[in-house]
């Protein structure tokens, strides 16, 4: 009997970009589209994150906890503009 190789899956990344809805208005078109365009990219290649290059800061209020991030504030998809997860 011979053993067929095993093949090593890639993970499937998430092609969805989701922000605060503050921090995605404050965006310019520009950094919009660079943002989606990473994430996509990332997406089709099986990885979960996007490159650090597109990394958008002051999106967390010091002292904001994890529970606090997703449950004061408005998370929308910023390729669509609806709500994250609908």
């Amino acid at each position: 009997m011979s053993k067929s190789p095993v093949k090593k899956i890639k993970g499937g990344g998430t092609k969805k970009v989701c922000l605060p809805k503050a921090t995605a208005d404050r965006l310019s078109s520009k950094e919009k589209s660079d943002l989606i365009k990473s994430k996509k990219s990332a997406g089709s290649q099986g990885k979960y994150r996007r490159s650090s290059k597109t990394f958008v800061k002051g999106s967390r209020k010091k002292g904001a906890t994890l529970r606090d991030w997703f449950q004061k504030e408005n998370w929308i998809n910023v390729a669509t503009g609806k709500k994250c997860g609908e």
